[in-house]
């Protein structure tokens, strides 16, 4: 039987999660509407306008992207669509910028609620494995997963991880594990990832697209 403390602890994750989930919606909805505001006819007379929507398309866009399972890249693609190679950096840079924040999250994210998500779900073998990373340093927690799989892959896949997240987040459809910000948001809460690699890994990443379309005035 459960006891009074178990029962204010459950409810108060279920708070929390439902928090969450209203910040999804919410956050969802934002980029919906600021794609309808940008499918205006743009004019000269409503240039001071449009700069006041192009920052605020910009802060939603890095606010949106940071959030796991929110697809917030659209927005992004839409400031190309309507504006050019021109706005292409600033997309950029948003983009590093987001994908840093998720990752910054997942760094300061209260270990004791991913704990306390672990076991209402009754994830004992996750729950053994955080208790036994949680006191590693980065180094510590590579050889402890290398030497703790029997999988093919996940050795190739640590050693080499800064590769895999890059790949990753160029991967059509990883909306469905996260997208961009529950990638990066991972890949902080694993301790897994220096931060000065990663931010070299996220601008080589995103890279692509926007140097090609700056190369093609397209």
């Amino acid at each position: 039987m459960l006891s009074v403390n178990s029962i204010r602890a459950r409810f108060s994750l279920l708070v929390k999660l439902a928090l969450f989930a209203a910040l999804l919606f919410a956050a969802h909805q934002a980029g919906r509407w600021i794609l309808g505001e940008l499918d205006i006819f743009v004019r000269p007379s409503t240039e001071p306008m449009l700069h006041r929507l192009i920052m605020t398309a910009t802060v939603i866009y890095i606010v949106v992207l940071a959030l796991p399972f929110v697809p917030g890249v659209e927005i992004g693609l839409a400031m190309i669509m309507l504006f050019g190679p021109k706005i292409v950096p600033l997309v950029y840079l948003s983009t590093i910028v987001a994908l840093l924040l998720a990752f910054l999250m997942g760094r300061v994210f209260p270990k004791q609620t991913i704990a306390e998500i672990v076991e209402l779900l009754r994830l004992k073998r996750v729950s053994t494995l955080l208790a036994s990373l949680e006191p590693l340093h980065r180094r510590e927690r590579l050889e402890f997963l290398l030497s703790r799989t029997s999988s093919r892959w996940l050795p190739f896949l640590l050693k080499h991880r800064y590769i895999a997240v890059a790949v990753v987040l160029n991967t059509p459809g990883n909306a469905v594990i996260g997208g961009g910000g529950g990638i990066s948001f991972l890949a902080g809460f694993s301790r897994l990832f220096s931060f000065p690699a990663y931010v070299l890994t996220v601008s080589l990443a995103v890279s692509p697209v926007p140097f090609l379309i700056l190369l093609t005035g397209e």
